[in-house]
C-alpha cells in the first residue's frame, strides 16, 4: 500500500528566516524538526495501511492562516514520490527527538493524527485529518499551536489538496520537492 504525505502547516521559508534572524542553535534544531514534519508521511509512527495512492509526481497546494492576525498565504509544490522516498520520510518522522504521536486512527478513507513536540523550549501541538478521495487525490486539514509563540505566530491552520499528475519527469529523483 502507498502512503501519501501529510503536510503540517508551517512556512519553512518563514521559519528559516526567523531562525537566521535569531541566530540561535535551539531554533535551528526546531527548524530541522519542523522540516521533518513537513515531509511526514501518514502513518509514520505505526505504519497504518491507508487506501492505496499512486507513485509518481504529485502537486501539493497549501492554504495557511497564521494567528494572531489571520494572515493568509498560499503555496504549491510538486514532489516526486516512490516507496523508498516514503520510507525515508517515515524514518525521519519516527526519529524526530522531542515528538510523540498523541493519537492516530484510520476510519475507512479518513486518517487522523495528533502530535505533541517539545523542542528547544517550544511546545508544538498539531492535529490533522486526511481524506483519501481516490488513489490520485487527497485532502488534508491541519492545525498547529506553538507555546510560546514562534516568530510571532501562536497557531496555524492549513488546508492541503494533493493531486497525482503522472510519472515523474526524466532525471527527477523521488523525494525531490520542486
Amino acid at each position: 500500500r502507498r502512503r501519501i504525505f501529510n503536510f503540517v502547516p508551517l512556512s519553512a521559508s518563514r521559519l528559516r528566516a526567523t531562525c537566521l534572524d535569531k541566530g540561535k542553535a535551539v531554533m535551528n534544531k526546531l527548524l530541522l524538526s519542523v522540516v521533518a514534519m513537513l515531509a511526514m508521511p501518514i502513518g509514520a509512527a505505526h505504519a497504518i495501511d491507508h487506501p492505496p495512492t499512486k507513485e509518481g509526481l504529485w502537486l501539493v497546494r497549501i492554504q495557511t492562516t497564521d494567528n494572531p492576525g489571520g494572515k493568509k498565504s498560499e503555496n504549491s509544490m510538486k514532489v516526486c514520490r516512490d516507496d523508498a522516498s516514503d520510507k525515508a520520510g517515515e524514518s525521519v518522522m519516527r526519529n524526530t527527538k522531542g515528538c510523540t504521536i498523541s493519537n492516530e486512527s484510520l476510519d475507512g478513507n479518513v486518517y487522523s493524527l495528533g502530535m505533541h513536540c517539545v523542542i528547544g523550549g517550544t511546545v508544538m501541538d498539531s492535529k490533522a485529518t486526511t481524506i483519501f478521495k481516490s488513489d490520485a487525490a487527497v485532502h488534508s486539514e491541519s492545525h498547529i499551536s506553538y507555546s510560546p509563540a514562534m516568530g510571532g505566530i501562536a497557531d496555524q491552520t492549513s488546508i492541503s489538496d494533493q493531486t497525482y499528475l503522472g510519472k515523474c519527469p526524466a532525471g527527477v529523483k523521488p523525494g525531490i520537492v520542486h
